[in-house]
């Protein structure tokens, strides 16, 4: 009787060290490869469901996406040399897509957006103190019991 339980308590013991780390890494979902005139058609289908646009605004908001996604379809297959002074140029290029949709909104869609936005924003700073503590090793181990010297 006594065999029995040591062998399932050893079996039980074994399992248990076995799935007790899991070894398969996440895998990201992979992004679908669209072209400039996709993701203009996707941003503007996403806006107009959001902000109930009229068919004029919806044409010249495509036109607006489709600009702004053709230049970052060329920074990203250019030269990753200094990126410092293209992060500022996208940044600006930003502004400027913001300023020009903004123009052409009405005030009531302008405060949906401006929401959006926010929120959208809450979300990135939120995902990026997520990932802020990972690969980081500044602090040392914390040891209970230090082994006495000499």
């Amino acid at each position: 009787m006594k065999k029995a339980i040591l062998t399932i308590a050893i079996a039980v013991m074994g399992l248990t060290a076995a799935f007790a780390q899991d070894t398969t890494k996440r895998t990201r979902r992979a992004m679908p490869k669209m072209t400039a005139e996709q993701r203009a058609e996707k941003v503007t289908a996403r806006l107009e469901k959001q902000l109930s646009l009229t068919a004029d605004q919806k044409t010249k908001i495509y036109a607006i996406e489709l600009e702004n996604a053709k230049k970052m379809e060329a920074w990203r297959s250019a030269d990753q040399g200094d990126m410092k002074g293209k992060m500022k140029e996208r940044k600006a290029a930003i502004d400027e897509q913001k300023a020009k949709i903004d123009g052409i909104l009405t005030a009531e869609q302008k405060t949906k957006m401006d929401a959006f936005r926010a929120e959208a924003k809450e979300k990135g700073e939120k995902m990026r103190k997520g990932m802020g503590g990972r690969g980081k090793k500044d602090k040392a181990p914390v040891v209970s019991n230090p082994p006495a010297q000499g």
